[in-house]
This record gives C-alpha cells, structure tokens and sequence, in this order.
C-alpha cells in the first residue's frame, strides 16, 4: 500500500490545471493531446480490450472526435494519458468523472490500452497515482468505481489498493449471451491516507 500523507487542500475538484503531470516509479499521467485521440479510438474499438470493463459498442471515429472534443471542456472530468517515462509511449488512460464538487466524490476509471504492456504493474501504479491526485489536489472525499464481476484481476488489484466492495448491481451487464454483476468499489480519503 503505497503510504501518503494528505493535506487538505484549497482547491475545488474544477480548480486543477489540465495541464498537470503526474510522475510515478515508471509512469507519468500527462494530458491527452490531439496526437493520442486516434490511439484511444484504436483502443474503444478492441472488442477484446473494452470487454475487461464494459460492453462493446463499436464507436464511429465521428462519435470519438466529438467525445474526445467534449472532454476537454468538461469541469467535471479528469483525464490522463498513461505513459511509460523512458520512452513516453501512451499506454493507456486514466480518469475521474462525474466529478461532484458538494459531495466530493468522483467516478475513476483506467484502460491499460497496450494488449504488451498488461501484467506488469503499471493499473496499480496508475491508480495509485490518479488517486493520490483526487485526494490531494482535488481534495475529494470518495472516489468510487465499477467493475464486472467475473474480471477477477481488476478486482484483485482493487482490493489490493484499498477499494471495498460496496455492492453489485445484480445482473446488470448482458455481455456474449449472459449477464454478469457489476460491482461497485469505492474507497475513502482517510482510508487510503493510512
């Protein structure tokens, strides 16, 4: 468990720079640019990539230009490019959205987009640091975060970091002909702090 201390801080979940890195053992979370749109496009459209964590849609690359528009005026989302620092290869995305700032809380989601780059660390090590970021700079109180059932590995790595269990939405995903749980995780600001 990787051991921060948190001071609170001043600024509201809409007063971050976009412009913020973050820097860990091997990644760095930079902004997403322009140059990185078609790379996630290529990623939301791998059946077997997107089957990890949600149901497949294919998305018209006009869909993703219009998504990939309106995220970067969002208030409430976060999004980062994952990195490998030594040669800067994207790959994958993290964010928090839905980011509510009354509440405090904030939806997480990431996607080692890289098929090579899985089983080495770096959804743990990103996840550390995106929350790190919620809970210091955005000040958050709560990030919480869903996951299918039968991906025992994601769930394995949450629970490692801190996430609780917190319930499923039974049934709630139809994915090749059965339906599965979506579990919903959350993990609180002092718990991670510890």
């Amino acid at each position: 468990m990787l051991k921060v201390e948190l001071m609170p801080s001043k600024d509201s979940p809409r007063g971050y720079s976009r412009n913020k890195m973050l820097k860990s053992d091997h990644l760095m979370l930079a902004p997403i640019t322009s140059e990185d749109s078609p790379t996630l496009w290529k990623w939301i459209n791998n059946r077997e990539q997107v089957l990890f964590s949600a149901q497949y849609k294919p998305v018209h690359k006009s869909q993703h230009e219009e998504w990939f528009a309106s995220i970067q005026r969002r208030s409430d989302v976060v999004i980062f490019g994952i990195r490998l620092q030594e040669t800067n290869k994207l790959i994958g995305s993290c964010q928090l959205h839905s980011i509510h700032p009354v509440h405090r809380t904030a939806e997480l989601q990431i996607r080692i987009g890289e098929v090579s780059e899985r089983g080495k660390g770096y959804g743990t090590e990103a996840t550390n640091q995106l929350l790190l970021f919620a809970f210091k700079d955005l000040n958050l109180h709560r990030v919480y975060l869903h996951v299918l059932g039968d991906n025992a590995a994601a769930l394995r790595m949450y629970e490692k970091i801190g996430f609780k269990r917190e319930g499923a939405l039974r049934q709630a995903a139809y994915i090749d002909g059965k339906y599965l749980d979506v579990v919903v995780m959350g993990i609180l600001r002092e718990e991670y702090a510890r």
